[in-house]
């Protein structure tokens, strides 16, 4: 992406566009609310160590949908998680986005089967990044934030302010 900014002489002020601005500063500071759920949750947290080091890229977990921008599941869903993790997407503030991570939370995996999984949590909320393997390694991880990232800097922020929000079908908030 080229840089908007223009640089005015002497130095004091810079003019750039409200959306470059915007997508600099979400794209710069993701919180993600981590939903680990089975396998790929272990992945997850060792992702957060040192080794790999989010801090840099301005990823921080949140405790709190609140607080969170992103939500990485991990891990198989069963039936009885959709409810709640419907709950939890609806109480993050937008713009949210959703990472689906691990061959179980992309499409059922292994356990495809079985009465009780979900077949991929897209059926539940909307995602945004998919993330391949049984579990994905947490390079996949560090990449898929990348993209994320990369994706936030392209979008428009101030058309889809303008934009009417809307509640899903059936979704409820606490």
């Amino acid at each position: 992406m080229a840089v908007r900014i223009e640089r005015v002489p002497g130095g004091e002020f810079a003019l750039t566009t409200a959306d470059f601005f915007i997508n600099w500063a979400r794209e710069s500071a993701l919180w993600p609310l981590t939903f680990g759920l089975a396998c790929c949750a272990i992945e997850m947290m060792g992702a957060y160590a040192s080794r790999f080091d989010f801090d840099r890229m301005g990823v921080i977990p949140r405790p709190s949908p609140r607080q969170a921008d992103v939500m990485i599941i991990a891990g198989t869903v069963v039936k009885k998680m959709a409810e709640p993790i419907r709950l939890i997407y609806a109480q993050m503030p937008e713009p949210k986005f959703v990472i689906s991570m691990g061959s179980c939370a992309n499409c059922g995996g292994p356990y495809y089967d079985s009465y009780s999984v979900v077949k991929g949590v897209d059926k539940i909320i909307p995602v945004d990044i998919y993330i391949a393997g049984c579990p994905p390694r947490p390079e996949a991880l560090q990449f898929a934030i990348t993209k994320l990232q990369e994706k936030i800097g392209r979008s428009s922020p101030t058309r889809s302010a303008l934009a009417t929000p809307y509640q899903e079908k059936g979704s409820r908030v606490w």
